[in-house]
């Protein structure tokens, strides 16, 4: 990496997504000797007005592509790359239940493209945004830590292990200069609402049902992704090169917990509550323990669980506009007046 004096060029990939787009517009803001390029394929859950005030930006180049593509990763990284962040990745469970192809598709395949590229093209650090997902489920007691064995229980969390041991392999074999981070469950601004929290607000503000798996006692370890994103910046400037970081923010709530916050921040009836069929191979409990990337790089969570999901609700009441445009499909039109046919 090279010093904080100089310009660091880094590749984003999957920045049109809910986390990808956060990281980028927080080190823009929070470096002025950055330069990042966004490789995106613009999938579903590619959005380009995530980061639409963006685009005239002279340290931010937008790319249309996919991890898979070798020559568009070869291209990208020719000129000089100081470090690649890949947050590209299929990532819906549910999703990878119905059809588990894209998932081995992007998360593993398109993993290794970028690595062979970035030992080819000599492109610095290459830090992997993984998951707490691929150490499985927990008991009632205990946390993850790096050294928790993997035990994947869907199709998309078995994908990104199977991407966490390539990444491990190219640091091994080929002396790459990687760092994977696993971090627990995101919730903030941009996220796109088929996940639990924007689907369950933005459900409850047209008073429709709140569908709830199984007993809704499954819990979950959350944080803020603008904690994320300061926690993956920390890693990829100061982390030691082979080594996993755990991320979270010791919010352990159950979903039921999360659903009756949401009804009571909008005022809304508990009646919206529906428990629904659970889904298969569904993980209890995740639980952090971020101990490591404390102690070693000094990162620690700003925000509160309590005041972050006020935040985030708030966020989704005022840019209405947003949300309803990505649940209509209306957001795929600004693609394709900037683009052509999606």
């Amino acid at each position: 990496m090279r010093e904080r004096s100089d310009v660091m060029k880094i590749l984003v990939t999957g920045g049109c997504g809910f986390i990808g787009s956060n990281f980028i517009r927080y080190m823009l803001e929070e470096y002025e000797n950055v330069e990042i390029t966004n490789l995106d394929a613009l999938t579903y859950a590619g959005n380009l007005k995530n980061l639409v005030d963006l685009e005239d930006n002279s340290r931010y180049t937008f790319v249309r592509g996919d991890i898979t593509d070798k020559d568009v990763v070869a291209e990208l990284l020719k000129p000089g790359m100081d470090g690649i962040v890949n947050f590209a990745a299929e990532s819906h469970v549910d999703r990878s239940i119905l059809d588990s192809t894209p998932f081995i598709t992007t998360n593993v395949l398109g993993v290794h493209v970028l690595l062979a590229a970035a030992v080819e093209y000599e492109a610095g650090r290459f830090l992997q945004v993984s998951t707490d997902e691929v150490y499985g489920a927990l008991g009632e007691t205990g946390r993850f830590t790096e050294t928790t064995p993997l035990s994947p229980s869907s199709p998309y969390s078995a994908s990104k292990a199977a991407a966490d041991l390539i990444v491990g392999s190219f640091h091994k074999t080929f002396g790459l200069e990687t760092i994977i981070t696993r971090c627990s469950n995101n919730y903030g601004p941009y996220q796109f609402p088929e996940k639990l929290i924007p689907f369950f607000v933005t459900n409850a503000m047209n008073d429709m049902e709140l569908p709830l798996y199984g007993d809704g006692l499954y819990v979950r370890d959350w944080i803020y992704v603008k904690d994320h994103c300061q926690a993956i910046d920390v890693a990829l400037r100061k982390g030691r090169p082979g080594e996993v970081y755990n991320i979270g923010a010791d919010s352990e709530e159950s979903n039921i917990e999360i659903t009756k916050l949401i009804l009571a921040e909008l005022g809304k009836p508990e009646s919206l509550i529906k428990f629904v069929k659970d889904r298969p191979a569904h993980d209890r409990r995740y639980a952090i323990d971020a101990g490591k990337i404390r102690e070693e790089l000094g990162w620690e969570p700003h925000f509160t669980f309590e005041e972050a999901m006020s935040e985030t609700i708030r966020w989704y009441v005022d840019e209405q506009e947003w949300w309803k445009s990505v649940r209509s499909g209306e957001y795929l039109k600004y693609y394709e007046e900037q683009y052509g046919d999606r």
